[in-house]
């Protein structure tokens, strides 16, 4: 670990970063240049004291998940993150590990949103981050590995989601999702992550292989979708997708889609995480 190296790189990139780019108001009185350690360790969520540490060179070797923090808080470029680990005395992650961190922005939006479920996925499926309400709505799937954390992978291999929705209901949204996975591979064609995923589908499901040699291609923008809820029943939400500029990740809010809904969510707010059961696909 190269401490004075990190340190300065660190404090370096906090004084580029106008506040503005990361959604914080930059007032006529601000003297600081750049962000502020403490809008820093908002960002990032951690402790302001461990982010003057880290500046003054006095911390312990932070760990990958406080580096990809650090990383999505000062909107570091993959190089920036890369030269970020090897000071820290990390290996980088692969680039498509590099891609499932959520960026600071749209993380940043999951509060603003406040009590609306919302999550931030990668244009594969992947759950990214997620705000309390979304968490109390299907489960925490950020913690997920391996195949099982692609929504698609886990919507055509998991008997439980096709329970969990209509005949009719499962086979529109197994279509769309095929849809725009097809939209993606187009988009990022020879990216060996999209083209294995697609061949392990292949192989995984008939379903998935029927759908995909129809060759339907549409990105999904807005949706209606019923959760089976272990504790409240049946919600149906209507969902909103926005993306970034280059798609590579989008905001999913998912909002109410009638009186019904809106008291079964405010009951599920009410009720928390306490005992809450095993995730609710989506």
């Amino acid at each position: 670990m190269q401490r004075e190296q990190l340190a300065d790189f660190l404090r370096r990139r906090r004084e580029a970063i106008r506040p503005a780019e990361v959604g914080i108001a930059d007032g006529p009185r601000r003297r600081t240049a750049g962000l502020r350690r403490e809008e820093v360790a908002m960002l990032a969520g951690m402790s302001v004291d461990y982010v003057v540490r880290l500046e003054q060179g006095r911390s312990s070797q932070p760990s990958t998940q406080l580096l990809g923090a650090l990383a999505r808080a000062l909107r570091l470029t993959d190089d920036e993150r890369s030269h970020l680990f090897h000071l820290a005395g990390h290996q980088p992650p692969p680039a498509d590990g590099i891609a499932r961190l959520a960026r600071a922005g749209l993380v940043r939006l999951l509060d603003l949103v406040g009590d609306t479920p919302a999550m931030v996925l990668s244009d594969l499926g992947e759950v990214l981050a997620q705000n309390r309400m979304s968490i109390l709505l299907t489960g925490d799937h950020t913690g997920l590995t391996g195949d099982r954390r692609y929504v698609a992978y886990r919507y055509f291999t998991d008997p439980a989601i096709r329970d969990l929705h209509g005949p009719e209901e499962w086979q529109r949204h197994a279509r769309q999702q095929v849809a725009d996975l097809r939209a993606v591979a187009g988009r990022r064609a020879g990216d060996p992550a999209v083209t294995s995923l697609i061949e392990r589908l292949r192989a995984a499901s008939d379903d998935f292989r029927r759908l995909w040699a129809e060759h339907e291609v549409a990105v999904r923008r807005a949706d209606r979708k019923t959760f089976l809820h272990p504790r409240v029943g049946r919600i149906t939400m209507d969902c909103e997708t926005l993306v970034t500029p280059d798609l590579g990740q989008q905001l999913l809010v998912l909002t109410p889609a009638d009186a019904e809904a809106r008291q079964k969510l405010e009951l599920l707010r009410v009720l928390g995480v306490e005992e809450f059961p095993a995730a609710v696909p989506h």
